[in-house]
């Protein structure tokens, strides 16, 4: 039986601006044998994820996108072919964050040319900027173009944090509106939420519900290529008062969450998208390489394991 509970009050919760939607993939990048971007499963996986997984958006051109082996020409190709797959039914954000501001602010430019709904800006990686360089990074991208940005923390990646009180100053740009907080620390989001004002994101599926219960507006996940549409079932019910309901559906998905994650999440997720007949499960560029036979086996079970159908016998 559901916990009583009131559903969320939409008047005074930060959950209740979610300018990108609750959920959105960060997808993969389908390649072809020839090590092309295959464009018709590009546009075939984003129309899957939008109308039977039930995301709101779409991130491309982001880590598990494989972007940082892909072209600037191929940036545009996969942010104009997404876009035109999906149209008014969902957003799409465009990965465009480097560690050079200038080529930053060109991807920026580009992405809003070809028709992105949005920016995804991640911390500078390798050179480690100070905070002040941080600050400055992340507000001439904003002041580049017309779409709104989101901040992308993710220092297990780029050895550098965005720092609370750097938060704080970048809030106040009109057009930095969210973070995608991949630190899994919902004590800090807690805090940088009511601060900030800005609509937070889980970047860790993991933690989503966790991020969800200290006023997180939605996601940014992976395992949604391949559990979306129960992903969707958790917020809403989340939102709708049946804490129960989620936290359920929570711990089913949970297999799936660790096991996309037992290596590099593009090589499993596009193992995973193999195993299920879907568009995207093909081809990886170098230094990424495909999942071995034993790591398909594991992720078999690991998708199994969290109720996922559909799956070879």
């Amino acid at each position: 039986m559901p916990i009583a509970s009131t559903p969320v009050n939409t008047a005074a919760d930060p959950r209740s601006v979610a300018p990108f939607g609750r959920l959105l993939t960060a997808m993969v990048t389908p390649f072809g044998a020839d090590g092309a971007v295959d464009l018709d499963a590009v546009q075939a996986l984003a129309a899957y994820l939008v109308d039977q997984q039930g995301n709101d958006g779409i991130v491309v051109n982001g880590t598990t996108g494989e972007a940082p082996t892909t072209s600037d020409a191929e940036k545009s190709q996969i942010i104009a072919a997404v876009k035109a797959a999906v149209g008014d039914r969902a957003q799409v954000v465009a990965g465009v964050g480097t560690n050079d501001t200038a080529h930053t602010i060109e991807l920026a430019r580009q992405a809003q040319s070809a028709g992105a709904d949005g920016l995804l800006v991640v911390t500078p990686y390798y050179n480690k900027p100070p905070q002040a360089g941080l600050v400055q990074h992340f507000t001439a991208v904003a002041d580049a173009t017309e779409l709104p940005v989101v901040l992308y923390d993710i220092p297990a990646r780029t050895s550098l944090a965005i720092a609370d009180d750097t938060y704080k100053t970048l809030a106040e740009h009109p057009r930095i509106v969210a973070s995608k907080d991949a630190t899994a620390d919902t004590e800090r989001a807690a805090v940088l939420i009511r601060e900030t004002g800005l609509a937070w994101y889980s970047g860790d599926d993991a933690v989503n519900l966790a991020f969800f219960a200290v006023g997180g507006v939605g996601t940014v996940s992976v395992t949604a290529h391949v559990v979306g549409a129960r992903m969707k079932q958790l917020h809403e019910a989340f939102l709708a008062g049946d804490v129960a309901a989620a936290s359920a559906l929570h711990n089913q998905l949970m297999p799936v969450f660790v096991g996309i994650f037992r290596t590099q999440g593009a090589i499993l997720t596009k193992a995973a998208l193999d195993l299920l007949g879907l568009p995207g499960g093909g081809a990886l560029r170098l230094p990424l390489v495909p999942a071995t036979a034993a790591e398909r086996e594991q992720l078999l079970q690991d998708l199994r394991d969290g109720g996922v159908t559909g799956l070879p016998a």
